[in-house]
C-alpha cells in the first residue's frame, strides 16, 4: 500500500484533479513591437560588426522571435531578409500572401515567388553582387545550397549571431517563461496523486495533456515523458513502458508552450516505500543540482556549470565522466521558444554566463537496470545571480513539500 499518500502521492482521481484545475487569470504582458523592433536593430548591429550586408531568417522560431510572425517552415522557402541599414523584406510563395499578410508582425515589403520560380533567384535580384550573407543555421541544406550555388552571394553561418541574441532573455520573455513553468508545476502535483498500482503511462500521459489544457492551454502539452521502476534508468524512455507498481520509481518529464515559450520540468520520486540505494542517489542527485545553481556564475564559462555537477557526482562516489552510476549526458539546455536551445551547460562550452541567460539544470543520474533519478528546474540569470523558475524537489517521499 502506497505509504508516502499523505505527501501527495497517490489517493485521488484523475476526475477529481481536474476539477480542482482552473486557468490563472493574470497572464503576461504580451511581448511588444517596440522589443521586436529592439532584436532586429540588434540583428543590424551584429551584421555591421560582423561586416556582413543581409542575414535571411528562415521560418520557424527565428521568423517569429525577430518579426513576430509566426510561420511554420515548408518545403517552400519562408523567410525575411534583414539588410544591415534595417530594411527588411519577406520572401513568400504568391499564392500564400493573404494568408501570410494575416500573421505578419513587423512590416516589411515582400518578395514574392512563383511555384516555377526560384525564391533564391527572386532573393539575389533585390540585392548587390558580392552581397555577403548569414544564413539561419535553422534553414534546411537543400535551401542553403542554393544560396551557396548563387554566384551573386557569399555565403557564412548566422548560429552565432543569432545565438548571441537570443540566449539572452528580455524580462518579458523570463515572464513568459515563467508562467508556463508555473502550470506545469501545477500539473505535476495534480499527477502525483492520481497514481495507482497498475496505471499506465499512457493514462498518466493522457491527463497531463488535459491537465494543462484544463489551465488554459488549448494544445495541451507540448511533451511528455512517464517512466516507472527500472523504465527510469532510461534517460528519454522505452519502447513499451510498464505500469505502475507499488514501491516503483516514478519519473515525469513534461511542459507546455504559452505564446511560443515552452516549460520543462522533470519529477522523480517513489511510489511506496523508497530503498535506502534510491533514497541515497536521490539525495546525490540533489546535491548535484545544487552544486549546478551554486556554479552557475556571472562571468564563468557554461561548462564550469557541468564540471563542477561532475566533481560533486565524484564526491558522491559516482561517475567519472559519463561512467555509470553517473550522468550519462550534460548538466542543461538553454530554453525559449525552444525546448533546447543556446546556451547549452556542458563540457567545454566557453560562452560566459551574462544576464539574462535561461537554462535548465537536470544533473540526472543513471543506475543501469535499476532506475534512473532526474530532478530538472530552470533558472535565468540576474545581475544579483541564478533564480530559480521553479522550487527544486523537497525529497524522495515527499517531491512537493506538502
Amino acid at each position: 500500500m502506497n505509504s508516502n499518500r499523505a505527501y501527495g502521492i497517490g489517493g485521488s482521481t484523475p476526475e477529481e484533479e481536474l476539477s480542482k484545475l482552473s486557468a490563472p487569470t493574470d497572464k503576461p504582458t504580451p511581448i511588444t513591437d517596440t522589443e521586436y523592433q529592439h532584436r532586429l536593430d540588434k540583428a543590424c548591429s551584429a551584421l555591421k560588426a560582423k561586416g556582413l550586408d543581409a542575414l535571411y531568417i528562415n521560418a520557424g522560431t527565428n521568423l517569429y522571435y525577430f518579426t513576430n510572425t509566426q510561420w511554420n517552415e515548408s518545403e517552400r522557402l519562408v523567410g525575411a531578409l534583414l539588410f544591415a541599414d534595417g530594411s527588411l523584406h519577406y520572401v513568400v510563395p504568391e499564392f500564400e500572401i493573404g494568408t501570410f499578410n494575416d500573421f505578419i508582425g513587423i512590416e516589411g515589403k515582400i518578395i514574392p515567388w512563383l511555384e516555377h520560380e526560384s525564391p533564391v533567384q527572386k532573393i539575389s535580384e533585390v540585392v548587390a553582387e558580392g552581397t555577403r550573407l548569414a544564413i539561419d543555421d535553422s534553414t534546411p541544406f537543400n535551401l542553403v545550397s542554393r544560396f551557396q550555388e548563387h554566384k551573386k552571394f557569399e555565403i557564412s553561418s548566422a548560429e552565432e549571431l543569432i545565438r548571441d541574441i537570443r540566449m539572452l532573455k528580455s524580462d518579458a520573455e523570463i515572464a513568459h517563461i515563467q508562467y508556463p513553468m508555473d502550470l506545469t508545476m501545477q500539473v505535476h502535483q495534480a499527477v502525483a496523486k492520481i497514481l495507482k498500482p497498475g496505471i499506465t503511462t499512457a493514462e498518466v500521459e493522457n491527463f497531463i495533456h488535459k491537465a494543462h489544457q484544463k489551465l488554459g492551454i488549448a494544445s495541451g502539452s507540448y511533451f511528455c515523458i512517464v517512466l516507472f521502476g527500472q523504465d527510469s534508468s532510461f534517460p528519454h524512455g522505452v519502447k513499451s513502458p510498464k505500469p505502475l507498481e507499488e514501491n516503483d520509481i516514478v519519473l515525469v518529464d513534461t511542459g507546455t508552450q504559452y505564446n511560443g515559450y515552452i516549460s520543462d520540468i522533470t519529477r522523480t520520486y517513489s511510489y511506496g516505500d523508497a530503498s535506502e540505494k534510491e533514497k541515497e542517489i536521490w539525495a546525490n542527485e540533489k546535491a548535484a543540482q545544487l552544486a549546478a545553481f551554486d556554479a552557475a556564475q556571472l562571468g564563468k564559462p557554461c561548462g564550469y556549470i557541468d564540471d563542477q555537477v561532475r566533481v560533486q557526482l565524484e564526491r558522491d562516489g559516482l561517475g567519472p565522466d559519463y561512467k555509470l552510476p553517473g550522468l550519462p549526458h550534460r548538466t542543461g539546455h538553454g530554453i525559449g521558444l525552444e525546448i533546447h536551445e543556446h546556451p547549452f551547460i556542458l563540457r567545454g562550452n566557453d560562452i560566459k554566463i551574462q544576464v539574462g541567460m535561461a537554462f535548465s539544470i537536470e544533473p540526472m543520474i543513471v543506475v543501469p537496470e535499476e532506475f534512473g533519478i532526474r530532478l530538472e528546474d530552470h533558472i535565468y540569470m540576474t545581475k544579483e545571480g541564478p533564480k530559480w523558475f521553479t522550487e527544486p524537489a523537497y525529497s524522495i517521499e515527499n517531491p512537493f513539500g506538502v
